[in-house]
């Protein structure tokens, strides 16, 4: 049976409170617990009073093969300079895929995606526009080149009218 460390959400609507506990990996989020760890306070306007962490029994869980979730070990690592294996591992994983992302030019994250396809829109709106400009360009040039084929005629008009009187 694998051991998880996880929160615990407690409190009231709008007002969160979470526990950090030891629980096995089967049960779920509100579930029985193997042990307290400690909680945090999002609402807490004290820092020293927002995260209560015991340090020994983390560790001791941590070294027993205990997997803390992404947010705990965050958590563990910011306020203990606790390090999970598995978490380490994680990021390890992440940072070698971004940089095949980067060297392939795809967006890897969601935001990079989205600023992107934004990047696209605009270069798609620019190239309109600059068809857009292009095409009143001829059609401008188009109808300067009629007007002075116009006058030409007239010109030729008047000039024809002018050797027949």
């Amino acid at each position: 049976m694998s051991v998880k460390i996880r929160m615990t959400r407690m409190g009231r609507r709008h007002r969160p409170f979470f526990r950090i506990n030891a629980v096995e990996s089967r049960t779920p989020r509100d579930g029985r617990i193997l042990e307290k760890l400690g909680h945090y306070d999002p609402l807490e306007k004290n820092a020293d009073k927002q995260y209560v962490l015991n340090k020994e029994r983390i560790e001791y869980w941590i070294g027993q093969g205990a997997i803390a979730s992404e947010t705990c070990a965050e958590i563990f690592k910011a306020q203990l300079d606790v390090t999970c294996p598995q978490h380490e591992a994680r990021l390890g994983r992440r940072a070698r895929a971004k940089a095949i992302a980067r060297k392939q030019g795809k967006p890897f994250t969601s935001a990079e995606r989205s600023a992107a396809e934004k990047a696209a829109e605009a270069a798609a709106k620019a190239a309109e526009a600059a068809a857009a400009k292009a095409a009143a360009e001829a059609k401008a040039a188009e109808e300067a080149k009629a007007a002075a084929k116009a006058a030409e005629e007239a010109a030729a008009k008047a000039a024809a009218e002018a050797k027949t009187e």
